[in-house]
């Protein structure tokens, strides 16, 4: 049968490199493409069907900051699929970011240049905001808005003849210190981005404890360091001019330094290829590059803790009854 595949975030940077590539591996794959801009979707799907002309793209209109938007696309989705076999869970911001220009310059003629630039460790804090939902803008985009989704897919999801799986995007930014399970929404700090993809992780691990039983997987990516609008928007570009010579050479001393949405990508292509029950919940799979340009997938044990995970997924069920309570929406589809 045609994998069914849906892909938010779709429309630019990883999201659009990763549907060109599952073309490339499986041109029968019933793509979905699901976006905030349709006019950008739109442009994605002429672009995949001009290399594809026999491909199979659908669009559907979603925005992970708006639950409205999240259950109007979930029921869209569901009339139109009787499954889902992959859901990729691209989308996501970094909004308002400033950088700490004293510890970059001193961080590039320190022996730390290379971690600090793969991770942005003490070096990027962001403004964060409040959405319509009464939600912070980048715990619901990043992460919220997704689980969401996840929960009303879950009877497209959840088969045990045909496993399905989940493929979170996260980052080597998903730091545990950024994370408090008092403040999950990270309301009171500066770093919403590396929480946000904390919870992710988190997210996947108690996933899979509750779901794998019902045939649904749930696994995690890095990609590595790529240059997309979302790092392109934290310098002022001529900024980048200036950093991208060092960048390329760096490139050749660290494995993680991907740069391109296509070599980013090389992860959640891997995943697709895989049996979903053959992962290991606990790892988080890494897009690499060897110097000589080589793609290849690095698996390494996530720093998250199991109980923390089930303590955090507790925690987010209490807040899907309360917001979906207030839009007078189910917990499930009927």
């Amino acid at each position: 049968m045609q994998p069914v595949v849906l892909v938010t975030g779709a429309s630019s940077g990883i999201g659009s490199a990763l549907c060109k590539r599952l073309l490339q591996e499986d041109a029968g794959v019933r793509l979905c493409l699901a976006c905030r801009s349709m006019q950008k979707a739109s442009a994605t799907k002429a672009v995949l069907l001009a290399a594809h002309p026999a491909a199979q793209v659908t669009l559907v209109r979603l925005d992970v900051s708006s639950l409205e938007s999240v259950l109007r696309a979930a029921s869209e989705i569901q009339r139109r699929f009787q499954r889902l076999d992959y859901l990729f869970l691209n989308a996501g911001i970094m909004p308002n970011t400033h950088v700490n220009f004293k510890a970059l310059i001193s961080g590039l003629f320190s022996g730390k240049a290379v971690h600090m630039l793969s991770t942005a460790e003490g070096l990027i804090t962001q403004e964060d905001f409040i959405t319509a939902d009464g939600l912070q803008a980048v715990f619901e985009t990043n992460f919220f808005g997704h689980f969401i989704l996840i929960r009303q897919l879950e009877p497209l999801l959840c088969c045990l003849e045909k496993p399905s799986l989940l493929i979170w995007t996260s980052s080597s930014n998903a730091r545990k210190s950024a994370f408090s399970l008092t403040d999950y929404q990270h309301s009171k700090g500066k770093v919403s981005y590396s929480s946000s993809k904390y919870a992710t992780d988190l997210a996947s691990v108690a996933l899979n404890k509750y779901f794998n039983k019902q045939g649904l997987y749930s696994s995690v990516v890095c990609p590595g360091l790529v240059m997309t609008n979302l790092t392109y928007g934290i310098l002022p570009s001529f900024f980048w001019k200036l950093l991208m010579p060092i960048m390329w050479i760096i490139r050749f001393f660290t494995k993680t330094y991907t740069l391109t949405p296509y070599n980013g990508a090389e992860a959640q292509v891997w995943l697709f290829k895989q049996k979903p029950e053959s992962l290991d919940a606990l790892m988080k799979y890494h897009s690499c590059i060897s110097p000589m340009g080589k793609n290849y997938v690095e698996s390494r044990k996530m720093d998250v803790e199991e109980e923390t995970a089930e303590t955090f997924y507790q925690k987010l069920l209490e807040l899907e009854k309360h917001v979906l309570a207030r839009l007078n929406a189910p917990l499930s589809p009927k």
